[in-house]
């Protein structure tokens, strides 16, 4: 039976130590979930490529991204299933926090440091090898971390505000990462090469990622701050069980939607700016900061929306503005209208779903979460964050390893064509139509009924 007599309140200064983790692992990550095709299938700049080719051909490329991904998002359940069950005395969360940290980093930078400075098959498999254990030590960290925030949140709006700070702190780490477009320009004008240049770059990120990934393990006690609640279900009996729950299947559904779609805009940005703009690739660090700079300021908004309004009808306008601005990107350069004012449209229309997308979606996963503990009696927070997970990195491997082919439509020499380009982000606004058909469905109203109903029994038990 919940019991929630002897949990404290959250501090302030716990809650900044869980938040930083988010954004070590937002700068942790970017290297390998954006920077792949941008590394290793280069850009050509005034007709010369600016890394060096390292693969035998972008299919070699395409199908490591997707293979990582794919191992990545079965390894999602199995690792949220073990830490429902588990019993460690240094926490169920963070004792997978702590093992996967380290490596997580440390592979997440090897990845851009092939061994042969030239086309070589042996760089085909490092660079396969690195990926696999990214993917790996990653959910290993992540999907604990996230089935941490649901349950160091006690209540809907705790866990919206919860929510709402890491979403801060992603994109503050996703602003800080794109960076590298620029901090890669600052090397090369002190005359280190391209290639050099990136891996710097992220060797720094990764040296203050690793501190930061490891805030939470260190400061956050779940044993104090949590209600700990061991699932006795098997791993793959919690899997089938989550599926049950009609809310999260429909959410699931609509969630890959959604991912699929945004793997092709962040995996095509820099492509976007620089073939369809004619812009240098230090205006893909310009655009994306002043989206999510923009997005900082609509956090708090949102979540106030979200409140008074309902999660579901926020996520619902998000929706549908996000295609219509990638509808608008599709555009980009067609106009007889001038680049900047192109990009001040982009923004205008985007940022509102970026911002609410970014930590809505995970307080909806944790109110479905808690209610289907409240009904069922099995507490496996951890397994529904990691079959959510799994669907979206499913969604974001099928991408991975369609977006070269869709994008050299229309091309030459096996580069990507401003054609394919365009039909790259078609083809994400009709995902992200699907993904509004589906989550139209969701029944929030449902959802607070038994939430509700879970304080009322919880506050009885504290008289």
């Amino acid at each position: 039976m919940l019991n929630n007599k002897n949990i404290p309140d959250l501090p302030f200064s716990v809650k900044i130590a869980y938040v930083l983790g988010q954004l070590g692992w937002s700068i942790g990550s970017f290297g390998v979930m954006n920077l792949l095709y941008y590394f290793y299938d280069a850009n050509i700049v005034k007709g010369v490529p600016m890394f060096t080719s390292y693969l035998p051909a972008v299919a070699v490329l395409s199908l490591i991204a997707g293979t990582g991904r794919i191992l990545d998002a079965v390894t999602d359940p199995i690792i949220a299933g073990l830490s429902d069950r588990s019993t460690h005395p240094f926490g169920r969360r963070r004792i997978f926090m702590a093992i996967g940290g380290l490596p997580f980093i440390l592979f997440s930078v090897l990845a851009f440091f092939p061994p042969i400075h030239d086309v070589s098959w042996i760089n085909s498999a490092w660079l396969l090898v690195m990926v696999l254990l990214f993917y790996l030590f990653m959910t290993i960290y992540i999907t604990p971390y996230f089935a941490l925030m649901s349950e160091l949140g006690h209540t809907s709006k705790e866990r919206l505000n919860l929510s709402t700070w890491i979403a801060v702190a992603w994109a503050g780490g996703f602003l800080i990462s794109n960076g590298i477009y620029a901090i890669q320009g600052v090397f090369e004008r002190a005359g280190v090469s391209s290639e050099r240049a990136v891996q710097y770059t992220l060797v720094i990120f990764g040296v203050i990622s690793l501190v930061l990934v490891y805030l939470p393990v260190i400061f956050v006690n779940e044993r104090k701050y949590c209600m700990q609640q061991v699932s006795k279900q098997g791993i793959w009996e919690a899997v089938k069980s989550s599926f049950t729950n009609r809310n999260f299947r429909v959410f699931v559904f609509a969630d890959l939607s959604y991912f699929l779609a945004l793997t092709f805009i962040q995996t095509g940005i820099s492509f976007y700016i620089i073939q369809l703009m004619g812009k240098d690739k230090e205006s893909a660090t310009s655009f994306m900061s002043a989206l999510f700079l923009i997005s900082f300021l609509l956090y708090i908004p949102i979540a106030k929306l979200a409140q008074t309004w309902g999660k579901k009808k926020t996520i619902t306008l998000s929706f549908i503005l996000f295609i219509l601005g990638t509808l608008w990107m599709s555009l980009w350069g067609l106009l007889p209208i001038s680049n900047t004012a192109t990009v001040i449209i982009s923004i205008a229309i985007m940022v509102f779903p970026v911002s609410a997308f970014g930590f809505l979606l995970y307080a909806v996963v944790g109110d479905i979460a808690e209610a289907d503990a409240f009904v069922t009696g099995h507490h496996k927070s951890g397994l529904f964050f990691g079959t959510r997970t799994f669907m979206s990195k499913m969604g974001n491997a099928i991408t991975l390893l369609i977006f070269p082919f869709v994008s050299h439509i229309g091309g030459t020499n096996n580069k990507v064509a401003p054609l394919g380009l365009r039909l790259t982000l078609i083809l994400a606004a009709i995902l992200l139509t699907i993904g509004l058909i589906l989550f139209r469905t969701y029944d929030e109203k449902g959802v607070n009924k038994t939430l509700k109903q879970r304080r009322e029994m919880l506050f009885r038990q504290s008289q």
